[in-house]
Order: structure tokens, then sequence, then C-alpha cells
């Protein structure tokens, strides 16, 4: 190898001496690639180490993910949800969740595969699996089967990117024994199709970039494809997989801009031509799973028919689509001078009024009307019932009987105290920008108070002059000389309201939270005609317009996931691995699953992260100095591949400090799997990074200067060269480090297995020995 006088050359300066030598193009220029192409050694027959460590690396990542997946025989933490939707699918019974259809399908799938009906609901966390006949071992085994396969997905990123044995298997094994990925795909849970979907893109992309020279070609049109089918899979299971394109969508922007140079090597490229390669790209990596993301959704839609748990979320146009839907089936048309009960759609509360009037002074001093309170109340009670009036009554005009119509002006008639709801400008009790609402009597309703007691009846999604009816007819409710509507929230008024809900004016009419719907018709009698229900045909919608209302409630619906959990837990501690979540314990065996990855793994790939960082800040420090310590090849994969997987890293893992919205541990996992990938490339820079002595004959090539003779000594080049050659064809040194950090992983892997596997139960000095970082384990005492 080379001495220390030539590891580094000198870059500028002016006492260097300028040769006038020809010299020979490098292999790579600086940004030829995003990630390199290599051949471990000439010849095929030459890869069976590789293809000896594969085999052995998938089966023991099969052993590692289905060895006891039958253990517990209990429905474990999130399993209540996501078993819940296979159930709905195999009943075509229509639910509402905010991640996207194909993970559950796929459950769907499995279950339908095994002749599952659907009727086990997954209720609660302990709930038997055996004594509800559910087969829950072949749910277990879709994500198993992905889980397993991830491993060696990971190995052929490597492999592929041309990296050396030892790293790829370092990499592989990082994940491989792993806690947390081992723990999340053993159970019915949606991040094994994540994490697979994800790994299986980086992979699909780099085959495609190896294939760069041979553009067009069917290779290259298969890997482009399959890329973006990989990556419609990913964002088709949640929408964390959009950080899969940004990483994914930032090699190709570089790709892109790499082929705009008019000086490449490959020759420049015409304004037609680099138009292709956008073109091409545009199609495989957005619309190719735009469509796909479509298709799922299509399916989801076919499959639920029938009317469930969902409809709430949903608008009464769309929940004419689904058959036995109770608010189709049950609504009737409302007639002026009916008594109705209004409820809130998302609170469920009632819209309730009293004697008890508001305090002359709230707590923060400011100063109420004194009217009576309008609060909403969660029960059914006699409070509830308003007469709906019309807003003008014109004296040749009687509205006895007439519909009620979108867009009417109306009052209404609080019954049990007969007094005319109103809003005005003075604050509600909670947001001073907000008006407060109250009632008056008849006589100040029908005087000087008149317009102060109009309100808008405005439908949702309605047409002209529909009619009004109950369950069916959400709507707002829009006082009309301020525009301000109607609305409640969740923080219940003081002890001088009971504790009810506090009903204001809300100035910000578009917000979904304004709508309410009529639930009864308390006056009309049980034989009246209205009552009788003739049969209603299931309306269509165009998939379009069910499609975007499905995502905008999703969207909604996500990012209100504020609440507290007692294991959630923020992006800073999760690099670091300061807590996980209990799953699942059985207080007579002692036993417990602690959802948590492997200590030793995490911290290592975490400080191999921070050591990354440290070495381009160092080498772009020295560049700036005029010291230039590597060789073009080796910075040209570093910056490019290894940083390609530090970008995946970032990408996956730093968005979540933006997000408001519960978060936990498994948020991490693609970002860990990132995280090996940079730990096994970046093991192989640091054995490998030593450049060749220019004074080695067998590693130099020698140009005589121009002019055909001799002035002075042949000019020596640099080459790069592989990785078993610069490590003497052994490559012991990199075998040595990567055995010393598989040692200690190993270690903490089966150190930690009985939290993982939920077996065997610990006593006291056995949990209290896992308790590294102070994890919140049970049965420490």
């Amino acid at each position: 190898m080379s001495t220390s006088s030539s590891s580094v050359r000198q870059r500028g300066g002016h006492n260097i001496k300028k040769t006038s030598s020809t010299v020979a193009p490098t292999r790579d220029a600086p940004l030829d690639s995003i990630l390199e192409t290599a051949k471990p050694a000439s010849g095929t027959g030459s890869e069976w180490d590789y293809k000896l460590a594969l085999g052995v690396i998938t089966t023991l990542a099969f052993v590692t993910r289905f060895w006891g997946i039958g253990h517990p025989n209990e429905v474990v933490f999130d399993e209540v949800h996501f078993g819940k939707f296979a159930s709905y699918y195999l009943q075509r019974t229509y639910f509402f969740d905010v991640h996207p259809p194909f993970g559950k399908l796929l459950f769907a799938l499995m279950g339908w595969f095994v002749g599952y009906d659907g009727h086990f609901l997954f209720d609660n966390i302990g709930d038997s699996y055996i004594d509800n006949k559910v087969p829950y071992v072949a749910f277990r085994a879709m994500p198993a089967l992905l889980g397993a396969l991830t491993v060696p997905t990971v190995f052929l990123i490597m492999w592929e990117s041309g990296y050396s044995l030892p790293a790829a298997v370092l990499a592989a094994c990082l994940v491989l024994f792993d806690n947390a990925h081992i723990g999340q795909t053993r159970l019915i849970l949606l991040d094994a199709t994540l994490v697979f979907a994800m790994s299986v893109s980086v992979l699909c992309y780099v085959r495609f970039y190896k294939l760069r020279h041979d553009p067009f070609g069917r290779k290259w049109w298969k890997w482009l494809l399959l890329t973006g089918v990989a990556l419609s899979c990913v964002i088709s299971t949640k929408y964390v997989g959009a950080f899969t394109f940004f990483s994914i969508g930032c090699a190709v922007v570089i790709d892109l801009w790499a082929l705009m140079d008019i000086n490449r090597r490959q020759g420049a490229l015409t304004l037609p031509e680099f138009g292709k390669h956008f073109a091409a790209r545009l199609f495989g990596l957005i619309v190719v799973p735009f469509f796909f993301y479509l298709f799922w959704f299509q399916v989801h839609f076919a499959i639920l028919t029938r009317s469930g748990p969902g409809d709430d979320f949903m608008s009464p146009e769309f929940q004419e689509t689904l058959s036995d839907n109770i608010m189709t089936m049950q609504s009737v048309g409302i007639d002026y001078y009916d008594t109705i009960a209004i409820k809130h759609k998302e609170t469920k509360n009632y819209l309730h009024s009293h004697y008890d009037k508001y305090p002359l002074r709230y707590d923060d001093g400011r100063v109420s009307s004194q009217g009576q309170q309008v609060t909403g109340y969660p029960f059914e009670d006699i409070n509830n019932h308003w007469q709906i009036l019309p807003g003008h009554i014109a004296p040749d005009d009687d509205k006895s009987g007439q519909h009620v119509r979108n867009g009417d002006l109306i009052k209404l008639r609080h019954v049990v105290t007969d007094s005319i709801l109103l809003s005005h400008d003075v604050a509600s009790p909670y947001y001073p920008t907000n008006q407060e609402f109250t009632t008056v009597s008849l006589d100040e309703a029908n005087g000087g108070r008149f317009n102060d007691t109009l309100f808008e009846l405005r439908i949702e999604q309605g047409k002209g002059k529909q009619e009004f009816k109950t369950m069916s007819g959400q709507f707002k409710l829009i006082h009309n000389p301020t525009k301000v509507a109607m609305w409640t929230h969740t923080t219940p008024l003081p002890d001088w309201a009971f504790k009810q809900a506090e009903i204001n004016g809300n100035k910000n009419v578009a917000q979904s939270s304004n709508i309410w719907f009529v639930d009864t018709i308390p006056s009309l009698p049980e034989n009246s005609d209205r009552r009788k229900k003739e049969p209603r045909k299931v309306k269509r919608v165009p998939f379009l317009k069910k499609y975007f209302e499905l995502q905008r409630a999703m969207f909604y619906h996500n990012n209100a996931l504020t609440s507290s959990h007692p294991y959630a837990s923020h992006p800073i501690q999760w690099p670091f691995l300061l807590r996980g979540v209990s799953f699942w314990t059985q207080n007579d065996t002692r036993r417990q699953i602690y959802f948590l990855g492997n200590p030793i793994g995490w911290w290592i790939a975490s400080s191999v992260l921070a050591v990354f960082a440290g070495i381009i800040g160092a080498d772009q420090l020295s560049l700036r100095r005029g010291v230039d310590a590597l060789d073009e090849r080796t910075r040209s994969r570093l910056y490019n591949s290894t940083g390609f997987f530090f970008l995946t890293w970032a990408a996956h893992y730093l968005p979540f400090f933006l997000m408001g919205r519960q978060l936990f541990l498994h948020h991490y996992l693609p970002a860990h799997l990132a995280s090996a990938l940079v730990t096994g490339a970046l093991l192989e820079f640091i054995f490998t990074v030593d450049p060749v002595a220019l004074d080695e004959p067998n590693n130099v090539a020698i140009t005589e200067p121009k002019g055909g003779k001799k002035k002075g000594a042949a000019v020596a080049h640099r080459r790069s060269l592989s990785v078993k050659e610069r490590m003497g064809g052994n490559m012991l040194g990199l075998w040595a480090a990567v055995g010393v950090v598989m040692a200690a992983v190993l270690w903490g892997w089966y150190f930690f297995l009985p939290l993982t596997y939920g077996k065997p139960g610990l006593d006291v000095a056995g949990v209290n020995a896992r308790k590294w970082l102070g994890y919140d384990l049970h049965f420490a005492k």
C-alpha cells in the first residue's frame, strides 16, 4: 500500500510543477453515478460467495420472522385495527382509515385464500384467536413473508451498488438481527409492507441506473417501470411513502442534470433526446405509480359496497352509493313547523338550551350578554327540541306542510323555553373572536331583534332548492346578518353550564366541523305517511368524485391525530432508541412483547451517520485548502452512492420533526434500513480508502510526454483498484471489523429476544437488566 506521504495530493498552489502529459480520462466523472456499478470479480462463477451469503441470509431471515409466529394467540396492539379492516373487506362493509388501501387489501387477500369469512372484528387487545376461530397465523404470515424478503433485498442493494461482500453482509445483518424489524413483521401491521416496498424501490432504481449507458432498451424500461410500481406500493400503503418518492426523485434530478451537461463523457444530448429521457422518467416514476395508486382505491370501492362504520366520515351523496345505508333508509323530509333534534356531525352533541343564563363575567373578566345558555348535550333530552319556523311569513302565505329547502331563511324556536335562537356580536365564553349563541323571547324576536334570529340553511353539496331531510341533509346553519356558522367543539364549559359543550358562531364558514344534521322529528307521529319508506336504488357516483372526497377526509383526520398516547415518542428519540412501545402483556406468565430495536445495532448505525457527515465535512474543508485526500473514484462513490443512502435516511427521518400528529418508534423503521445501508458502505470506505502510491509499478500507467521525445521521467497516473485488489485479495481487515460489529449486534439481538417474541417470561431481575435507558417495561417489580 502507499506510504503516508503519497496518500494525499496537493491541488493548486504556485509551487506545484505542472506536467505536459496526455492524461487518459478517468473511469468515472465526479457526478457520473448516483450508485456505482462494480463487479466484485470477473466472471459469473466468481460470485459464488455472494450467492452463498444471500442464501444463508435469506434462510435466517425466514427463521427469525416465522419462528413462534403463533404466539401469542391473542390480539396484539394495533392488530385491533388492521385485523378489523381485513374482516370488513371480507364482509364488504364500508370502513374508514387514514391509510391507503394496498397493505390492508393484502391482509384481506390472505384471509380470502384461507376461507375466512370476517366474522371476528378484533375489538379488544387480548381477545383470543383460538376461541373465535380466527386464522391469525395466516394473517401474520403475510407481513412475516415481506419482512423476511426485506433482508435479502438489502443485501441485493449493496451487491448491485458494487459493494464488497462483508459490506453487503453487514448491512443485511443489521436488519436481519434487529428486534424492531422482527417484532413489527410478525404481527398484523402495515409496516412490513411499507419497508419491503421501500427497499424494493431502491433496489429497482439501482438496477435501472446501472443501465444508464444503454437507454430505452428492454431491460432499461423494465427496471424503470418496476421502480414506478414499487414506489406505488410504498405510497399506497402509507403516505409516508412520499419520502421514498423524494429520495429517488433527488437521484433522478441529479441524473437528468448530468444528462444536460454538454461536456458529458458519453457525448452531449440534443434537447429532443433529453426530452425523451425526461418524458420516460416522468411516465415511469410519476404517471405509472399514480395510476396504480388509483387502481387500489378502485378495488377498495368495488369491494366495500355495504353500509358500515365508515359511513359517518363521508358525505350523504357518498353514503347513498352503499347498500343498507341507515341514513338513506331512514331519512324523512322536513316540513315547516316540525319539531326537530339537531346533532353535530363530529362531536355528536345535540343543539340544546335551558333556562339557565350565561354568567355576567367569565373567568378572564369579559362580560357576557347574560342571555339564555345555548349548549351542546350528548344525550337525548326534551331540551334538544327545536321547532323550525319560516324566516319571513307573508300575510297570504301559510307555510304549514311545505318542505324546508336548501337556501331557505329559517328561525328555530326552543320548544321548552318558548324562545328563539339568536346570535349577535358578543364574544362567546371560550372564543373571544367567535359570536355568542343565545335565545330571546318571541316578542323580541318579532321586534327589534328580528334580523338577529334569521339563519340560512345551507345543505352540504346541496343543489338549488333541494329538499331538506333528516340524516342525509347535512347542513351548515349560517347566521344571516353576520355570516358566521353555528359551531361546537370538545372542550366542556365550566360548572355554570353543567360541563356541557359550547355553541358559538364561527367566522370560518368553510370549516368542515361546522356541519350538523337533523337526527329525528319528535313531533312526527309514528303512523305518519311521511315515515313510509319506498325501496331505494343504490346511487352511482363517479369514481374520481368518491376518490377526492375520501382523500380529503383521510388527510384531514390523519392531521387530526394529535391526542396524547402513553407510548408516543419524539423523532429526536428514535436514532438513540430512548423508548419503545408495549405491545402485549400476560400477567400470569410475566410475558410481554415490547417493541424495541436492537440497541447496539441502532447505536452503531446512528454513530456511523454522524461519522459520514464528519467525513464529508472534513473532505470539503481539505479541498478548500488545496489538499486532495481521496482519489476521484472513491470520492464519487462516497458522495453519490453512500450519499444517496444518507439522503434516503434523512428523507425518511427529518420530515417527522415537522409533523404535529402522534408519532411512534415504528415510524423510524424505513430510515433505520437506510442507516444500515450507510453503515455497510461507510465501513468499506474506511478500510479501502487509501489510494495507490505512485511508486508502485504494478499500479501505474506510463504516458510519454507530447512530442515523441522524453525530456524527463515518464508521467505516472493513478488508477482505481477494486476492493479485493486494495485489500490484498482477502479483505481480512474489513472482515475483522464486520465480525466485531456483528458479534456485538448478535449479542444485543439475543439479549432482547424475550421482549421481541413474547417468551419466555422474565423474572424481576431479568426485566430490570433490560431497562438500559429506563425503558418502561412491565413486571419490573
